[in-house]
């Protein structure tokens, strides 16, 4: 009877129709629904009433779907999308912020920020307890293979995660690890009022959750496991982590470990049953992290970090007007530097895998995505782990040297171990 009523309630979390009357009441309403195609019950068909966005989502399902409709003999047929109105201004602009603090472009600017104007061991941890969740919540979504809440009822809102599928929610997963892990590594180690940050780690992550829900993309159960799992894996991995970051920063061997054992991650990714591009994201997010670590250990080796002269905790310094123009000019500054390196790391990478397995780049890019185009997987994923690794490198190594070459580095930035 219990276990019953247990799958009772998960199928509940399931329901797409629950999200549905979520996206209702945060003001999305939706006025048509397009049929179900009995060939296709998932509802993988729409996402906006645009017909661009409709016809460049058709071309992506059929051509990863093409042996399998080919097998089946089945029709895909595509009928109007739904047709909704945003109702409420203020969550609409909201949930599309709160869904970009889990998106690469926050990734890619928060991390050299942070090393950049705030505080470098913090960032190592942080980012490895990142780095560890994304990897593990990345890989769990090709393992159980969850679909996103079907369209209709549900009114997607966004395109952009569409070839992933659901189940966990990398997005809470996320959301809950990076604020709350900077609260716990900063909060013996700067004086600053706990409630007040407490009460924004819940906040951020609360924001990031419901904005998967208000776009369409993720199903109640799919946060609700996301959310347990990243805690779950906190629980050990943010003290564990607390204490091997000096031997990462002081050991290159233990460094080694690291970084083979992401790329063998990366080889032994599970297989998903059609393409999907967790396993580059999975890609970049190791990649990153290791470049982060390696430059930060290459400071200590090569004696340009050393140990500040005063004890925890330390006073926040709000910056002052000319602290606040070196943090703007910093930041732009690195982030075009960056821009432009990883640029020229992309083609060059991309160039030379292509040349060794001797495919021609130009088709290579023009070629869909697929599982059995094995050249192109590699390509991608290569090419995708040099041009990270060497940002995330430069973000811990090159930029700060450069800007203390040319006078606008930050202080205490070779004083943090």
């Amino acid at each position: 009877m219990r276990k019953k009523m247990f799958e009772d309630y998960l199928e509940y979390l399931k329901d797409p129709h629950l999200v549905a009357k979520i996206q209702n009441f945060f003001g999305v309403e939706i006025h048509e629904e397009c049929q179900v195609n009995e060939d296709n019950p998932e509802g993988k068909i729409f996402t906006r009433n645009e017909k661009k966005v409709e016809k460049i989502y058709n071309e992506e399902f059929l051509a990863t779907e093409k042996e399998n409709i080919d097998e089946k003999k089945a029709t895909i047929t595509t009928n109007s999308p739904p047709k909704f109105a945003i109702k409420n201004s203020f969550w609409y602009y909201l949930f599309l912020f709160g869904t970009e603090l889990g998106d690469e472009i926050f990734y890619i600017s928060f991390i050299p920020f942070w090393f950049w104007n705030v505080d470098g061991p913090v960032g190592r941890r942080v980012f490895l307890v990142w780095c560890i969740i994304m990897v593990i919540g990345q890989a769990l979504k090709d393992i159980i293979c969850w679909p996103r809440p079907a369209c209709p009822p549900v009114a997607r809102l966004q395109n952009k995660w569409s070839q992933e599928y659901g189940m966990p929610s990398t997005h809470a997963m996320v959301g809950m690890s990076i604020p709350f892990s900077v609260l716990i590594y900063t909060m013996n180690r700067y004086i600053y009022s706990f409630p007040v940050a407490s009460f924004i780690a819940t906040t951020w992550c609360a924001v990031v959750c419901m904005s998967r829900l208000y776009l369409g993309m993720h199903t109640v159960l799919d946060l609700i496991g996301g959310l347990a799992l990243a805690i779950g894996l906190m629980i050990p991995l943010v003290p564990l982590i607390d204490i091997t970051d000096h031997y990462f920063l002081t050991n290159g061997w233990i460094l080694s470990i690291l970084i083979i054992l992401t790329i063998v991650t990366i080889i032994y990714y599970p297989k998903s049953d059609r393409w999907t591009p967790t396993r580059g994201d999975t890609t970049m997010v190791v990649s990153v992290t290791c470049g982060v670590h390696f430059g930060s250990w290459l400071n200590f080796t090569t004696g340009a970090l050393s140990e500040s002269l005063l004890s925890p905790p330390y006073e926040v310094n709000w910056p002052t007007y000319q602290t606040l123009a070196l943090i703007i000019f910093r930041t732009i500054f690195g982030f075009c530097c960056i821009i432009f390196l990883r640029g020229v790391c992309k083609s060059l990478s991309y160039s030379a895998m292509c040349a060794i397995l001797r495919v021609n780049s130009k088709e290579l890019i023009k070629s869909e995505n697929s599982l059995k185009n094995k050249n192109k997987v590699i390509v991608d994923l290569f090419y995708k782990y040099v041009t990270y690794f060497i940002v995330g490198f430069n973000i811990a190594y090159l930029m700060p040297k450069i800007f203390s070459i040319i006078g606008i580095g930050r202080n205490t930035f070779y004083t943090e171990m």
